[in-house]
């Protein structure tokens, strides 16, 4: 078996042919690297033979940097207060709803990216790409993340109305007209304490994941230097699609964010079986 699986951990480090670059998954640690060869053909593989072999082919998963504040304190406006208090778990989709944004450099300035994320799936809703950062751009994110979830079409979707919206306490996100969107749409806001990433950590996290895994230079997803927000966008879309519906998440079992709301509906629906929904709700 030895031999079988360093053929597929060989096959992941191999370049693409059209990008030049190795799969994502060359970014797995030993944990996340054995739940994916468990899905891909070795149910029986032990953490300590995925360790070993990782090693002899070179690999050792994503070493996470530090992140960069990038938002600007509002100061002397009356902000929402933390409805979470750093209690980042809930029991069903569009419940609370996350968001952030970082930056990336370009030539020239900095590219910034905003990111809404549901905290249950911890599913990326929607994103939106900007060379400055101001209300309109956080906005954008946001109107999108409204239409991404009210064109889904599922039995037991909760609606978007009451939805809990969680930021930090940026000029972006307290500023009267994005707090009249949040009113106009029946979002809930509510705003981490200043200064303490602890109070938003889990979209702080996304942050940290978007930019060690897409935009570093050693990143899988980049073919080159990220010149202009144009280069920045074409990143984005292709790790927003694989962090969706490829990325394992040990906050989700191992799951992806599009699988484990999927899981979620089913069992909602009684179609999911009991083994499965017992392994869930363990």
């Amino acid at each position: 078996m030895d031999a079988m699986v360093l053929n597929v951990l060989h096959d992941l480090k191999k370049p693409d042919e059209k990008t030049g670059k190795p799969k994502p998954e060359v970014l797995y640690g030993r944990r996340k690297m054995r739940v994916w060869l468990q899905r891909n053909g070795f149910p029986e593989i032990s953490k300590h033979t995925v360790d070993r072999l990782m090693r002899v082919a070179g690999m050792k998963g994503l070493v996470r940097g530090r992140r960069t504040t990038t938002t600007i304190r509002a100061k002397d406006k009356v902000r929402a207060k933390d409805l979470l208090n750093r209690n980042f778990s809930t029991d069903a989709p569009n419940k609370v709803w996350i968001t952030d944004f970082t930056y990336v450099p370009i030539r020239g300035g900095f590219a910034y990216v905003s990111f809404v994320i549901d905290l249950f799936s911890r599913r990326i809703l929607s994103w939106a790409s900007s060379t400055s950062h101001d209300t309109a751009f956080v906005e954008e994110a946001l109107q999108l993340a409204l239409w991404q979830r009210r064109s889904e079409r599922k039995a037991h979707v909760r609606p978007v109305f009451g939805t809990i919206h969680h930021s930090d306490a940026g000029s972006e996100y307290t500023s009267q007209r994005y707090t009249q969107t949040l009113a106009l749409e029946g979002l809930i806001p509510s705003t981490r304490t200043i200064g303490d990433a602890f109070d938003n950590a889990a979209a702080e996290t996304v942050m940290g994941l978007f930019k060690n895994e897409a935009v570093a230079k050693d990143s899988p997803f980049r073919t080159g230097a990220l010149d202009t927000k144009s280069d920045v966008d074409d990143v984005v879309v292709e790790w927003v699609h694989w962090y969706n519906f490829d990325r394992l998440h040990s906050t989700l079992r191992y799951c992806t964010p599009v699988e484990f709301e999927e899981l979620y509906y089913d069992e909602m629906s009684g179609s999911l079986p009991d083994e499965v929904a017992s392994k869930l709700a363990a």
